[in-house]
Parts: C-alpha cells; sequence; structure tokens
C-alpha cells in the first residue's frame, strides 16, 4: 500500500480553488487574486482526475471552509478520503483498510492547512511566482484545444512538501490542472472539472466511519509515536 501517495493528494487538493481576474498583472499580483478570492469561497464540489507513477484516480471531491475535504472515487471503486479538519481518514477497498491520521500538531501544518485563507498566505510566502509561459493563455497541454494560464510556483525554502507547483487556471476563472514536484522530483498531477461554489455543503458531509468490518490502522502517515 502506497501511503505517501494519498497525502500528496491531499496536499494537491487542499490547493483547489477558483481563480478570478482577466487583467494582464504580475505573476504575483495575479496570485494574490487568485488567494483573496479563495477567501470568499464557502465550500465547492469538483470532478477530479489524479494522476501518478503511471496510476490514475477520479473521483468527486467536497471541500467545506475552512479546512474539511472528501473524496469519493469512482476510480478505485468505493474508495474514500475524508477529512473533518481533525481526523484524516482513508478507506481502501483493496484492502478493506481504513487509514486514520490526526491532523494536529505537524501534519495539520503541511494538509488541512493548505485548503484555508492561511495555506495560500504559506505559499504566498514560501513560493516564487512567475508565468510558466506567458500572462497570455496557451494551451492544457501539447495539441489541447482548451487554453489555460499557467503559474510556476517554486519554494523558498525546503520545509514544503513540493518544490515546483505548476498551476493551469481556466478561461472559466478556475483551476484546471496542478502539477507537483515533491522533494524526490517525483511529478503529481490534479486535474479539476465541473466546478460548482457555495453549494451549502453540510458538515455532515464530511463524517466518516468506514464499513464495520474494514482493519484500523493508526497514525499511517508518521507511524506511532512511543
Amino acid at each position: 500500500m502506497k501511503y505517501p501517495r494519498i497525502a500528496f493528494l491531499f496536499v494537491l487538493c487542499g490547493l483547489i480553488t477558483p481563480a478570478f481576474g482577466q487583467e494582464i498583472l504580475t505573476a504575483t499580483a495575479y496570485f494574490d487574486t487568485v488567494a483573496a478570492r479563495y477567501a470568499k469561497i464557502n465550500d465547492y464540489i469538483a470532478n477530479i482526475t489524479y494522476t501518478a507513477k503511471g496510476d490514475t484516480m477520479k473521483g468527486t471531491l467536497y471541500y467545506r471552509s475552512p479546512d474539511m475535504i472528501r473524496i469519493d472515487f469512482s476510480e478505485p471503486k468505493d474508495q474514500v478520503l475524508c477529512s473533518d479538519g481533525k481526523i484524516l481518514k482513508v478507506y481502501l477497498p483493496k484492502y478493506n483498510v481504513l487509514l486514520q491520521q490526526p491532523l494536529s500538531g505537524r501534519s495539520n501544518g503541511q494538509m488541512a492547512n493548505l485548503a484555508t485563507k492561511e495555506g495560500l498566505a504559506i505559499m504566498g510566502k514560501n513560493y516564487s511566482k512567475a508565468y510558466l509561459v506567458s500572462p497570455d493563455p496557451v494551451p492544457l497541454e501539447d495539441g489541447s484545444s482548451e487554453m489555460v494560464i499557467k503559474l510556476k510556483l517554486d519554494w523558498r525554502n525546503t520545509s514544503q512538501g513540493f518544490r515546483q507547483l505548476n498551476v493551469s487556471i481556466g478561461k472559466d476563472g478556475f483551476i484546471r490542472r496542478i502539477v507537483g514536484v515533491d522533494v524526490g522530483y517525483e511529478q503529481y498531477q490534479i486535474d479539476f472539472t465541473n466546478v460548482k461554489t457555495n453549494q451549502n455543503i453540510p458538515a455532515t458531509r464530511f463524517n466518516y466511519d468506514g464499513p464495520a468490518t474494514a482493519n484500523i490502522i493508526d497514525d499511517f502517515l508518521f507511524g506511532r509515536q512511543n
């Protein structure tokens, strides 16, 4: 079971946010516009596709400010990632295992806080920003007719989970794709479609216990502390 990959997915999902503003701005100013608008989003729903090391995962993401997140996967079927802001839970149906991780202390700063105004402020402080190509729209990828604006964020210190983040923003003003490069130069990609904001998602959506028959593994990110 490749637990760290789940952690990176959670981090990436924490970065999803609508971006607004059509004026040509410096990359830093454009990023600041994204951060300012993110603070006004109460919740959102999006379809996601996550790709890493040749594997692809798909599902529906639910987010509620400031730190609740849930992904119901269609691929792998019935897999769930859920956090109420205090505990991250990941159900892996292939193994009938429920992974649990408290998000207090060190883990909270790495994961849940990225899905907040404060998390974007951390990125603003710890990453330099530039347009990957230019301030003008470019194809999402080679051969694509979908046009996006691409930002490149490079870390200023090694305390961050990703040394580089490439963020593609669609013509509808929403982040369309995030590509993260971690400390080991592994690449992780997440695509967002059909983003719907301020859907009045109830807090109960983020209550998840998993199947009664599932085996529970605690502290799967860091291991038990003696």
